[in-house]
């Protein structure tokens, strides 16, 4: 039944049907005024004649798309992927598209994927900032469009934002370490992250202090690039550093291969605890201690802070903190 030339239209189903193209228009989006049974013949109909409904044309009549923009850092980090996903399922479920652009944590290329997702009229925006001195935000700003900031929090604005508790997250990461017998302890970033970078080594530091470790045994580096990850985790380890706190899972996997690469081993050498918990949603040869945060619950109340932003932009900002836990897989272990 599908029609041989051109985009299948509300009229063609009603030619079909008999129906009157109003009713085929309410009877696709299930309104409670349409039998579920006439709904159910005219959208069978509508699907064996190939009809996809133009949200371009709706948008015109409603002024929205139904259509999200995300921006992310590298969609290499599994992390952003990860969390990609579990929005884009939260979106559909809501009658949302997701446009994911990725800004490859840059702020050029991530203010050029907030004017892509300003032009192609999208809702809103959910945005994890690569810096907060970014003309992208600015740009956000300016627009007026609805946005929600990921994973990172921007302290003294008043904007939208989602984050994880990153301090309580970094005390949990040293208090680990330390209940595992470490009283030599370091963190490593391989990029400064906003906001996050400084909590979690905030909280790293605070478990260290409350378990009455001295400052010189409590050390921080962010290399420049591998071979100062290289230098930086030999030298530590010199200096008799047995456990180490990585920024994220990834960054983790990145000092124990470099580590391997030169004929230590994890823990035997250094046990290390990572952030962000990916082993949670995929598997990965090599299993790290990591600290948790809710990916699903995130995605879940990114969502509804932008629609709640999009359909009444007068709400006062609002700020979540979700909390976090440590899920143990034996990588603290001291040998």
């Amino acid at each position: 039944m599908a029609k041989e030339k051109g985009r299948v239209t509300l009229q063609d189903i009603a030619n079909a049907t008999g129906f009157t193209v109003n009713t085929v228009s309410r009877a696709l989006k299930n309104k409670d005024d349409i039998s579920r049974e006439t709904c159910e013949r005219i959208q069978g109909v509508a699907r064996e004649m190939g009809y996809v409904r133009n949200y371009i044309a709706s948008s015109l009549r409603s002024g929205r798309t139904k259509t999200i923009a995300m921006i992310t850092g590298s969609m290499i980090n599994p992390y952003y992927a990860i969390l990609c996903d579990l929005i884009q399922r939260e979106a559909w479920r809501l009658g949302y598209g997701l446009m994911m652009l990725c800004s490859q944590d840059d702020p050029e290329t991530e203010t050029r994927a907030v004017e892509m997702a300003l032009s192609r009229q999208a809702d809103g925006v959910l945005i994890a900032p690569c810096s907060f001195e970014s003309p992208a935000l600015d740009t956000l700003r300016a627009s007026g469009i609805p946005y929600v900031l990921l994973s990172r929090f921007a302290e003294g604005e008043k904007d939208d934002c989602v984050v994880c508790d990153d301090r309580q997250g970094g005390y949990l990461a040293g208090s680990h370490l330390i209940a595992e017998g470490h009283k030599n302890l370091a963190m490593i970033s391989f990029h400064h992250v906003v906001y996050s970078t400084r909590k979690r080594f905030e909280g790293f530091q605070q478990a260290c202090l409350d378990a009455g470790l001295p400052a010189s045994a409590i050390h921080y580096a962010e290399p420049e690039d591998e071979q100062d990850a290289r230098r930086c985790l030999t030298e530590w380890l010199r200096q008799g550093v047995t456990g180490l706190f990585s920024f994220c899972d990834v960054e983790a996997w990145t000092a124990i291969t470099l580590l391997e690469n030169q004929g230590f081993q994890c823990p035997r050498d250094l046990s290390v605890v990572g952030f962000d918990n990916i082993l949670g949603y995929l598997h990965f040869p090599k299993p790290i201690c990591s600290i948790n945060c809710d990916l699903q619950e995130e995605a879940r109340q990114a969502i509804a802070m932008l629609r709640r932003r999009i359909h009444d932009p007068s709400l006062p900002p609002q700020q979540v903190v979700l909390p976090v836990s440590l899920v143990c897989r034996g990588s603290c272990i001291k040998i």
